[in-house]
C-alpha cells in the first residue's frame, strides 16, 4: 500500500467530516419532524435568564474542578506549571473541542502546552489520557449509582438497566488496573507493537512504563484525582439541571444524573460533528422512556449545549492573547 499523501490525507479528513456532519444533520432532521418547531422556540424565549447565568458559574465551577484534577496528575509526576497556565490552556482546549470537528483537538493542545515543562511529549500525553480515562470511569460511575437510585424509586421500567452500567464500570476498572498495578506487566503486553520501529516504540514503552510507575507509587494523587473526576461530573450535571429549571421543565436531578454522563459517553463515539444530533437523540431516547416530551429533550440538550459553547469562547480570547504575545 503505497504512503499517504498531504493530499491523500487531506480528502480523507474533509471527507469523515462530511459524513460526520451529514450523521448531525440527519439526526436533527429526523429529530426535528417530530416536535412543533414553533412551540420550541417559545420555550426558549421563555427561559429564565437569571438561571441561565446561574448555570454558566456552575460550569465555571467545573473548568476550575477539570484544571486542578489535571494539575494534580502534573504534581504526581513531578511537573510544575502555574495553576493560571492551566486555567489557560485548559479554556483553550475547551474552545477548540466545541469549534472544531473533533474533540481531540483540545488535548492536542494540552499535551503541546505540557510537553516543555514535562521535558516529554510521551509524559505529557500519558498524564492526559490518565485523565482522560479518570474521567470516563467517574462517568460511567455517576451513572450508574443514580440509574440505581431511580431504579429503586421508580415502578415503570428503567430506559437502561442500572446492571449494565455497573459491569461496564466495573469491566473499565479491571481492564485499568493493571496497567497501574503492574506497569513493568503492562509494558511486557505492549512489546509486540516493537515490530512496527523497534526503536522508536521501545522508548515510547519505557517511558510510559516509568510514568505508570510513578502513578502507582502516588496513590493519593490518583484517589483524589479519580474524587476529582466524580465531583466534575456531578457539577456537569447540577448545570444541565440549573437549565432545565430555567426552562421550566419537569425533570429530575437524578434522571439528568444518569442521561446526562450517558450522553457524554456517547458523544465520544467519531460517528457525528462534536456529537450534534447524537446528543439529542440520545437526551430524546431517554426522555421518551421516563414519559418526558421530546420537545423538553431536543431543548434542553440544544440550550446546554449552546450554553457551553459560549462559555468556551473564553478560550479564544486567550488563544488569540497568546497570539499577541
Amino acid at each position: 500500500m503505497p504512503p499517504d499523501t498531504p493530499a491523500t490525507s487531506s480528502l480523507r479528513r474533509y471527507t469523515l467530516t462530511a459524513v460526520k456532519l451529514a450523521v448531525s444533520i440527519l439526526l436533527l432532521a429526523l429529530l426535528f419532524r417530530q416536535v412543533d418547531v414553533e412551540n420550541l422556540w417559545v420555550s426558549a424565549r421563555q427561559a429564565s435568564l437569571p438561571w441561565l447565568l446561574a448555570a454558566l458559574v456552575v460550569y465555571l465551577i467545573n473548568v476550575l474542578a477539570g484544571t486542578w484534577r489535571w494539575h494534580l496528575l502534573l504534581a504526581a509526576q513531578g511537573i510544575r506549571v502555574r495553576g493560571q497556565t492551566l486555567l489557560g490552556s485548559f479554556l483553550v482546549a475547551l474552545f477548540f473541542n466545541n469549534f472544531l470537528p473533533s474533540n481531540i483537538g483540545g488535548d492536542v493542545i494540552r499535551i503541546r502546552d505540557t510537553a516543555r515543562p514535562a521535558g516529554s511529549k510521551t509524559l505529557a500525553t500519558t498524564v492526559v489520557l490518565v485523565d482522560r480515562a479518570l474521567g470516563l470511569m467517574a462517568l460511567v460511575l455517576v451513572a450508574a449509582f443514580s440509574a440505581t437510585l431511580v431504579a429503586g424509586s421508580r415502578r415503570a421500567a428503567m430506559p437502561i438497566w442500572p446492571s449494565w452500567l455497573w459491569a461496564g464500570f466495573l469491566i473499565g476498572a479491571a481492564a485499568s488496573a493493571p496497567a497501574v498495578l503492574s506497569p513493568a506487566g503492562f509494558g511486557r503486553l505492549l512489546q509486540p507493537l516493537t515490530v512496527f520501529h523497534p526503536e522508536w516504540v521501545g522508548e515510547r514503552i519505557e517511558k510510559l512504563t516509568s510514568v505508570l510507575s510513578r502513578f502507582r507509587d502516588r496513590p493519593v494523587a490518583l484517589a483524589a484525582c479519580f474524587s476529582g473526576a466524580i465531583f466534575v461530573q456531578a457539577t456537569i450535571v447540577v448545570y444541565y439541571f440549573i437549565v432545565a429549571y430555567a426552562l421550566h421543565m419537569q425533570v429530575t436531578f437524578w434522571d439528568l444524573a444518569v442521561i446526562v454522563p450517558l450522553s457524554f459517553v456517547v458523544q465520544m463515539l467519531p460517528v457525528s460533528l462534536n456529537g450534534f444530533g447524537v446528543r439529542e437523540a440520545t437526551f430524546a431516547a431517554y426522555f421518551r422512556g421516563i414519559g418526558q416530551p421530546i420537545e423538553s429533550a431536543v431543548l434542553m440538550s440544544l440550550v446546554a449545549a449552546a450554553g457551553v459553547m459560549l462559555f468556551s469562547l473564553s478560550g479564544a480570547g486567550v488563544w488569540f492573547a497568546r497570539g499577541h504575545h
